[in-house]
């Protein structure tokens, strides 16, 4: 996990935003800012064969009809401009390389199991209802991994959260150098800035359409709003909003607290619990003095729940004394009323239908009245 360190502290330096680290962390998104633009950039590989084939268009089932452009977004390199981008597809790709375990169960419920050759970014909390299926997938990696190690495997569609589309040792390569290698790209939405919970749904609905499996993708996108608004309905009698501030550590030598500005999924996932983030419009560090002034109602931290030699933070219980124990916190009134929650990473930063997961959970926590 030492290499996830490393990974994190060179995406601060690289777009000196206001992330945050610490031994054995993997690092949220803060390094991908969108602005989109009316000027769609176009992979002139892609055009042309979509010329040539236009006349004779090829149909998978009665479903998709190819060749087919869907809109999606690329950035330069080490650039936190995100630009939106025709990508066009002639066939469906069989060759998958997911970024993170938490793209890689997305596709697995979308039924593209087998079309996945290889994932990265293996840790975090696993989805329990397709453990099995991720079991069996190629591991290419506990941290994040480089485009060397995606290329490994002979992809031709990469799929995932937009931070790891960049030629670092963390990232695949930037969508425009895929893109010309003849290498098919879809950056999650949820996952640029402007993203929130909604924009997973949109990821479905174009997923299900890259691979032509609409029913699939229909079904989950039901069972995911279903269980969305039921969390909405029962918090729907909830009249005032409570305030938070995330730490993103409990080390009581590292205090690092995280403002999540840009984090526009992160801060979406929380209003429907009823939270506001207290430092929401703040750049850059956050000191511990400010968060004693702002005195949230709520803290939230974070379970890394990583592997290997660095791992740290792995007992929710355990995290969450650290915070309430710290003495540096002692005057908060969530440290006093003990109001500090533990998420896990791929709920707070996995940019996928996980975070559902998270919000029932911290739901029940914070409101457990409501459920019973």
């Amino acid at each position: 996990m030492k290499k996830i360190l490393a990974i994190s502290m060179a995406v601060i330096l690289t777009f000196a935003l206001s992330g945050c680290g610490t031994k054995g962390q993997v690092m949220p998104r803060g390094t991908e800012t969108k602005t989109a633009t009316a000027e769609s950039q176009t992979d002139t590989k892609d055009e042309t064969q979509a010329e040539t084939s236009a006349e004779t268009p090829v149909t998978e089932s009665t479903g998709t009809v190819y060749p087919l452009t869907v809109k999606n977004y690329t950035k330069a390199e080490g650039g936190t401009e995100w630009k939106e981008k025709d990508i066009t597809f002639n066939k469906a790709p069989e060759r998958i390389v997911a970024t993170t375990r938490t793209a890689a169960e997305f596709l697995i419920h979308l039924g593209l199991a087998d079309k996945i050759v290889g994932v990265g970014g293996v840790f975090g909390e696993p989805d329990k209802a397709v453990e099995t299926e991720f079991n069996k997938l190629t591991d290419l990696g506990k941290s994040y991994i480089s485009k060397e190690v995606a290329m490994s495997v002979n992809p031709d569609f990469i799929f995932g959260r937009g931070g790891l589309f960049d030629n670092a040792d963390w990232g695949v390569g930037t969508v425009d150098d895929l893109n010309e290698m003849g290498i098919k790209t879809y950056v999650m939405e949820s996952s640029v800035t402007s993203g929130t919970f909604d924009s997973i749904y949109k990821d479905i609905d174009m997923i299900g359409k890259i691979f032509n499996v609409p029913e699939e993708a229909n079904k989950f996108a039901d069972e995911l709003r279903a269980r969305q608004q039921a969390v909405v309905e029962t918090l729907s009698v909830i009249k005032d909003d409570k305030t938070f501030a995330y730490i993103h550590t409990s080390d009581p030598e590292s205090l690092l607290i995280y403002s999540a500005y840009n984090e526009t999924f992160f801060n979406d996932m929380f209003r429907m619990l009823k939270l506001q983030n207290v430092f929401e419009e703040v750049q850059g560090d956050v000191s511990v003095e400010s968060l004693i002034e702002e005195n949230p109602d709520v803290i939230i931290t974070l379970q890394w729940d990583t592997e290997g030699e660095d791992a740290t933070q792995t007992d929710e219980q355990v995290t969450m004394n650290q915070v309430l124990t710290n003495p540096k916190l002692e005057s908060l009134d969530a440290i006093k009323n003990k109001q500090v929650f533990v998420a896990n990473y791929n709920h707070l930063f996995g940019y996928s239908y996980q975070s559902l997961d998270g919000l029932e959970k911290l739901a029940r926590q914070l409101y457990p009245d409501l459920f019973q």
